[in-house]
C-alpha cells in the first residue's frame, strides 16, 4: 500500500531543490510562459490534449473529462516512469502542476508506485508565484548606482561583486541593457513571469543585513517589468551617481557596440524617429553606414543624456550623492564606489 505523499509549502519545496529533481507536469505552453528555475518540463498532457480535456469538462462535466484524461494518459505511463528514471536516477523528485490538483497528484501516485520518493508542492505553481512575489517586500539596505549612458555601470557592479559586494544584475536577468539598443547582441528576453522567477532565485541568496547594489533602471527593461515592490524600494534607496567625461563614455560605447551589430542598431534607430526627428535619424544612419562610430556615439549621447536628466528628475529618490571616480579601470572604479558607499551604512 502506498504511503501518503507529503504536500509541502513553497519555502520547503525550494529548500529541497538541491537534493531533488523538479518535475513540472503542466502543459508545454504553461511551462514556456514561466516555470520554477531548474524545473524540467514533464507534461501530463500536450497543449492540445489539455485544451481538449478542459473543453470536455466545461461541456460534459468532471466524469467525462476524467475518463478522457485516463484514455490519454494510460498509454504514456511507462514512458513517464522511464523518463523520470533518466532525469532522477536517485528517484527523488518534487512534482507540481498549476494549483496542486489532479495532474500533479496523478503523476505523484504513478512515480511513487514505481519506487520514487515524491514530494508535492501544496497549492502548485500558483502558490509558488504568490510566495516569491511576496518575498520582494523584504526590507533591504539597497544602494542604487546611477549615471549617464556609457559609464559602464554594469561592468562596475560586476567588479563590486568580485570584491565581495552583493549585486542584483537586473539587466543580465532581463537579457537587455535598458536602452533602445539594449537588445543588441543579447539572447531573447524571458517573459516577465520568468524574469520574476529567475529574479526570485537570486533574491533568495542575499543576506539582507548587508547592502545590496543595483543599477538604476526604468520600470521596464525592454519587454519585462521589474516587480512593483522592488521598483518602489529602488526609488526610495540612496543613489550614487557616477560621472565620467563624455569622451570616456563615447570610447566605451564604441568598444562595446561598434562593427558588431550595425544592422540591428540601424533597425533600432527607426524607433527613435518620433523623438529625434527624421533628419537626426538620417544623419545617424549615415554616420553608422560610414563606420564613423565615435561621431555616431557622440551624437546619440546627446539624446540619451537629455533623456537621463529628465528621468532622474521624475524619480522620487530621497538622496543622491555624486562621485567622479579617479581610477582608470572598472575594478578601480568599483573600489572607490564601495568606499564611498560606506557613508550610507
Amino acid at each position: 500500500m502506498n504511503e501518503i505523499i507529503p504536500k509541502i509549502n513553497p519555502e520547503l519545496f525550494l529548500k529541497e531543490v538541491p537534493g531533488r529533481v523538479i518535475l513540472d507536469v503542466r502543459s508545454p505552453g504553461e511551462f514556456e510562459k514561466g516555470h520554477i528555475p531548474g524545473a524540467h518540463s514533464f507534461p501530463l498532457f500536450t497543449d492540445e490534449e489539455r485544451a481538449r480535456v478542459g473543453t470536455l469538462y466545461s461541456k460534459a462535466g468532471h466524469e467525462a473529462a476524467f475518463f478522457s484524461g485516463l484514455d490519454i494518459v494510460g498509454p504514456k505511463m511507462s514512458g513517464f516512469v522511464k523518463k523520470a528514471l533518466h532525469l532522477a536516477p536517485h528517484r527523488k523528485v518534487s512534482i507540481h502542476c498549476w494549483r496542486g490538483g489532479m495532474r500533479s497528484a496523478s503523476m505523484a501516485w504513478l512515480l511513487q508506485s514505481a519506487g520514487f520518493d515524491v514530494r508535492l508542492l501544496d497549492g502548485g505553481y500558483k502558490r509558488y508565484r504568490a510566495y516569491i512575489r511576496e518575498r520582494f517586500n523584504i526590507p533591504v539596505k539597497m544602494l542604487v548606482l546611477s549615471g549617464m549612458s556609457g559609464c559602464g555601470k554594469t561592468e562596475i557592479l560586476q567588479e563590486v561583486k568580485k570584491k565581495g559586494g552583493q549585486i542584483l544584475d537586473l539587466e543580465g536577468l532581463a537579457n537587455h541593457k535598458g536602452s533602445v539598443f539594449g537588445h543588441v547582441g543579447q539572447k531573447p528576453q524571458p517573459s516577465t513571469e520568468q524574469f520574476e522567477n529567475d529574479l526570485a532565485r537570486i533574491w533568495s541568496t542575499f543576506d539582507f543585513t548587508k547592502p545590496l547594489w543595483v543599477e538604476d533602471e526604468s520600470r521596464n527593461i525592454g519587454l519585462v517589468h521589474i516587480p512593483e515592490p522592488l521598483f518602489a524600494a529602488m526609488n526610495k534607496a540612496p543613489v550614487i551617481k557616477i560621472g565620467f567625461p563624455k569622451e570616456y563614455r563615447v570610447k566605451r560605447l564604441v568598444d562595446e557596440y561598434a562593427a558588431i551589430n550595425d544592422g540591428e542598431i540601424a533597425s533600432s534607430l527607426n524607433k527613435l524617429k518620433d523623438t529625434l526627428g527624421s533628419k537626426n535619424v538620417h544623419d545617424l544612419l549615415v554616420l553608422l553606414s560610414e563606420k564613423q562610430y565615435a561621431a555616431f556615439a557622440d551624437k546619440i549621447l546627446d539624446y540619451y543624456d537629455a533623456s537621463y536628466d529628465y528621468s532622474l528628475k521624475r524619480k522620487s529618490f530621497l538622496r543622491i550623492e555624486n562621485i567622479s571616480p579617479k581610477g582608470l579601470t572598472p575594478a578601480e572604479h568599483a573600489a572607490e564606489i564601495l568606499e564611498f558607499g560606506n557613508c550610507f551604512k
